[in-house]
């Protein structure tokens, strides 16, 4: 990011969500729901989320999006309870407002892709990876600072797992490989992890050669993100803001570029013979 925790790592934007505040809003959700004789699988196809996206809410690990409270709200009765429990969450301190949006989109979303061009982004970053950039962060972070946004961090990455029919597209340039941050050992290991991840069917990764004469992505890393009702949003990051884009024109120009990207890049094929080859000299 290198502020949020979409990639970098992090600054106050990525201070975790109040746990506190995260498990009161679930409690309420639950409480409700078994009030109405409700259990979680009939609950989720009223609500439009899977019952395993429920039991994050309800639990307080997951971010409830806006049509989560409302839906629930109409499902459990419209008492009211959700939307004023749902206002407190967007008031935690640490999490700045155009990154909470994103991140409630990013729990739902129907795909997400990602260009890339500082830093492996977090979602394929190994602890060892993500480590190295919170140890390096400045101004420097105190050991519990990191251990909170390391904890941050893992729990993110829950997503590309626990959501295999979202779409995941990333597409990275090599020389983020070739820097070796943090050692030959940690680079072995994430390409190792980035390998395995790449197996998975709802994940496609690029890698953007070195040697590029025409290139997109010259304006900085992006991502895309497309919502369960169709609707496309962005986001893009400097050193010390974050920039949530809904306005249709520029999401058009966004998707535009990365589509070129795609073309520009390496086929799935030849990334990951490359990422091999790279395996193999570190």
């Amino acid at each position: 990011m290198a502020m949020t925790d979409t990639g970098g790592a992090g600054t106050n934007a990525t201070e975790p969500e109040s746990s506190d505040s995260l498990r009161t809003f679930g409690a309420v959700v639950q409480a409700l729901r078994e009030h109405a004789g409700l259990s979680r699988g009939d609950f989720a196809p009223l609500v439009g989320y899977s019952k395993h996206t429920v039991a994050s809410i309800e639990l307080g690990r997951r971010m409830p999006d806006d049509d989560f409270v409302e839906r629930a709200e109409a499902a459990l009765g419209n008492t009211g309870a959700l939307r004023r429990a749902a206002r407190h969450l967007s008031r935690r301190p640490g999490l700045a407002a155009w990154f909470r949006r994103w991140v409630r989109l990013e729990a739902v979303a129907s795909s997400l892709y990602t260009y890339e061009c500082r830093l492996i982004p977090d979602l394929l970053q190994t602890e060892a990876y993500a480590r190295t950039l919170f140890v390096n962060q400045l101004p420097p972070l105190g050991d519990e600072q990191i251990e909170a946004q390391m904890t941050a961090r893992l729990e993110r990455q829950r997503l590309l797992r626990e959501r295999p029919n979202t779409a995941y597209g990333f597409i990275l340039e090599e020389h983020l490989f070739l820097r070796r941050t943090g050692g030959a050992a940690v680079t072995r290991e994430l390409v190792d992890h980035i390998l395995e991840l790449a197996g998975l069917r709802n994940i496609e990764l690029q890698i953007m050669p070195l040697v590029r004469e025409s290139h997109a992505g010259l304006d900085g890393p992006m991502q895309l993100l497309e919502t369960p009702d169709n609707k496309w949003f962005g986001y893009c990051e400097g050193q010390e803001s974050g920039q949530f884009v809904s306005d249709a024109k520029v999401v058009s120009m966004l998707q535009m570029r990365y589509a070129r990207m795609r073309s520009q890049a390496l086929t799935l094929e030849d990334s990951l013979s490359l990422l091999r080859r790279m395996r193999g000299v570190l």
